[in-house]
């Protein structure tokens, strides 16, 4: 695969959030500051990897051992509905948005077995 194609500008991939964050019936974090950071991680991610790697957690490099850690992850739905929010933050539930509430540290749901 060459260079080119694993890139995204920060355009494309604000486009890819807000269009999952739709499509999800979520919304996104509302700090612009750290809407825009989260966003470069991902775009990061995609250049080095070539998908979308939560940009919150380690992965392998292999997409295989990496899928539940592709945004939006395996754990994004369990922890907006006990958290309101994703673990990176990235993704609010409706509900939590609406509530005025700032995201939260939240445990790891990740099983230690796949960390590498």
């Amino acid at each position: 695969m060459s260079r080119r194609s694993k890139e995204k500008s920060q355009q494309d991939v604000y486009e890819f959030v807000r269009r999952v964050a739709a499509h999800q019936g979520w919304e996104l974090n509302k700090d612009p500051q750290f809407l825009d950071d989260l966003v470069s991680g991902l775009r990061q991610n995609y250049a080095r990897y070539g998908y979308f790697l939560c940009p919150c957690r380690d992965g392998s490099g292999e997409r295989q051992k990496d899928r539940d850690i592709i945004c939006p992850c395996d754990y994004n739905v369990p922890d907006q509905q006990q958290y309101g929010h994703c673990f990176c933050a990235l993704f609010l539930s409706r509900e939590f948005a609406a509530s005025g509430q700032e995201p939260q540290p939240i445990p790891e749901r990740r099983p230690e077995s796949l960390f590498d």
